[in-house]
């Protein structure tokens, strides 16, 4: 038999030895998921691939059944508070792969010109850039278009709808195991969405002018860039600038399919997170925030691969490896755009009397009907 004295120290060792298989035990599963999940492991090459240029951190962590996933936050830029910014967001939806696949892309794309081209160097002196290109990866790695608990991201926000919304897809709090659940009532938004909001409000809201995009899919035949409101069919303050961004993209790619609208045109919902950060932006009236959504028309994929209708991912993203690279290199084009508009704000924001018209134009062109 063991004394007392001898037990504590055998007991200590024991205990030691368990915490550090733990320990070992859950970096192991933290491997597993990455390695489950192909997007998040495109990211952390990126991550390696940027390294000089890139300040990553991770924003939250999530977990989704055995398995934990980081939610990064990636910056490049000058960090200057006075400069514009404009961020990159993608994977709301862990069913639509293809926004994370495009922002990837893109900031590949980007650290790759780095290393010779000088005009974008010089850019990033005056801009800030920001990525957060797998938000969900729970959901992701779940092949959702919710979190791992069951809650819609992008119906999550503390924000009431005015009016009536569509049965269940207008966000409810009926059941998770219905789509578009919204989360219960008066508890704090999901991780996901709490790291967002800080991310948009330390780096974005921050700025005198910023521009958010959102790359999502959705089952439509047109390529669609949605700005709020979603909960309203009101308005909003910032048409003018949204009107003359669509026009300079116009000027230069005549051709283009980017379709424009106010969400609320399509339908309205409840607790839409840009609508609720674009709200708190409007509490600082010398400052601009300009969120748009991009809705990638995957019918338009669907419809030359008919197929893809039997199944989830297939619905959601283009399945075919030509199909895919255009997408990536179509939007990519549109992305670096966004970037240099950012940037140069000043030289086509238009203030004064002009402005006032402009508003009316677009009032007349998307709240006539």
């Amino acid at each position: 038999m063991f004394n007392g004295s001898l037990r504590r120290p055998v007991f200590s060792g024991i205990l030691q030895i368990i915490q550090e298989l733990h320990s070992k035990f859950e970096s192991t599963i933290f491997i597993i998921a990455m390695s489950t999940l192909p997007e998040l492991n495109e990211l952390e090459r990126i991550l390696e691939l940027g390294r000089g240029h890139l300040v990553a951190h991770v924003a939250c962590e999530v977990s989704a059944g055995n398995m934990r996933f980081p939610v990064y936050q990636l910056t490049m830029g000058n960090p200057d508070p006075m400069l514009p910014a404009i961020g990159f967001f993608g994977g709301i939806h862990g069913l639509e792969r293809i926004g994370t696949q495009v922002l990837l892309y893109f900031l590949r794309g980007l650290l790759a010109r780095l290393e010779w081209d000088k005009s974008l160097n010089h850019l990033l002196q005056d801009v800030r850039l920001v990525f957060m290109p797998l938000i969900n990866p729970g959901g992701m790695s779940q092949s959702t278009r919710c979190n791992p608990q069951g809650v819609d991201l992008m119906r999550n926000a503390p924000i009431e709808a005015a009016g009536r919304v569509p049965f269940l897809l207008g966000g409810h709090r009926i059941s998770p195991l219905l789509p578009w659940y919204r989360g219960v009532a008066g508890v704090a938004m999901e991780n996901e969405n709490l790291a967002l909001c800080r991310v948009v409000q330390q780096e974005l809201l921050a700025r005198p002018f910023s521009i958010a995009v959102d790359c999502h899919s959705g089952f439509g035949s047109r390529d669609r860039v949605w700005f709020p409101y979603a909960h309203s069919v009101n308005p909003i303050e910032h048409l003018a600038d949204i009107l003359t961004l669509e026009e300079l993209f116009r000027k230069i790619y005549p051709n283009n399919k980017y379709l424009y609208e106010p969400q609320s045109v399509q339908y309205r919902t409840h607790g839409d997170i840009w609508d609720y950060l674009y709200l708190q932006a409007q509490q600082n009236q010398n400052k601009t925030f300009l969120p748009l959504t991009l809705e990638m028309g995957s019918w338009l994929w669907v419809k030359k691969n008919p197929r893809q209708l039997f199944s989830r991912q297939g619905i959601f993203n283009p399945s075919v490896e030509h199909r895919l690279h255009r997408v990536l290199r179509g939007h990519t084009v549109w992305l670096d755009f966004l970037m240099r508009a950012a940037c140069s704000h000043g030289n086509w924001v238009v203030k004064g009397p002009s402005r006032s018209r402009l508003q009316e134009q677009a009032i007349a062109r998307w709240y006539s009907t």
